[in-house]
């Protein structure tokens, strides 16, 4: 939707789609205090929506304030939210945040090897993954009014049976 990244190699493989397992993500946090990454693998159990941003991109200054909000609102029922930072430079995304500031876990991968790995091809990209690691939504793009939309699936998602 928002043309191809010129910082990443198209992708070896298919972009992931729904239905399919969500592949592995092992990153380091943003700026972390002390060093340690976050995998989504951590996150099992939890409905998670993997985001895909980049300082630059304009939609993301869209979709930020609304996760910030989603999570707020439906995490104590299950729901998290994990950023992946494309930055070329930490700096970059670091004020981003600093004028947009989330309580959600925040990570980088300034190679792309991980949006290179989920076919990313424009930003942001969101992949909604349910309690299994089951990839149910891949959302290109960010307007503000797909905010009720995401809602909506994110609450069908945290009221289905434990899996």
């Amino acid at each position: 939707m928002w043309g191809l990244l010129s910082c990443f190699a198209p992708p070896t493989v298919a972009a992931v789609q729904v239905g399919e397992s969500a592949p592995p993500v092992a990153l380091p946090l943003l700026a972390a205090a002390s060093p340690g990454e976050l995998t989504l693998e951590s996150l099992r159990g939890k409905v998670v929506y993997l985001d895909f941003w980049a300082s630059w991109c304009g939609p993301c200054r869209v979709s930020f304030p609304q996760l910030e909000q989603l999570r707020q609102e439906l995490g104590p029922r299950g729901f998290e939210v994990l950023a992946v930072n494309v930055d070329e430079f930490e700096q970059d995304a670091l004020r981003f945040l600093d004028e947009l500031a989330v309580t959600y876990p925040v990570v980088r991968d300034g190679a792309g090897a991980t949006p290179a790995t989920y076919g990313i091809l424009g930003m942001p990209t969101g992949y909604l993954i349910d309690r299994a690691g089951i990839v149910r939504l891949v959302h290109q793009g960010y307007r503000k009014s797909d905010g009720a939309a995401l809602r909506a699936e994110i609450i069908e998602l945290l009221a289905e049976p434990g899996q």
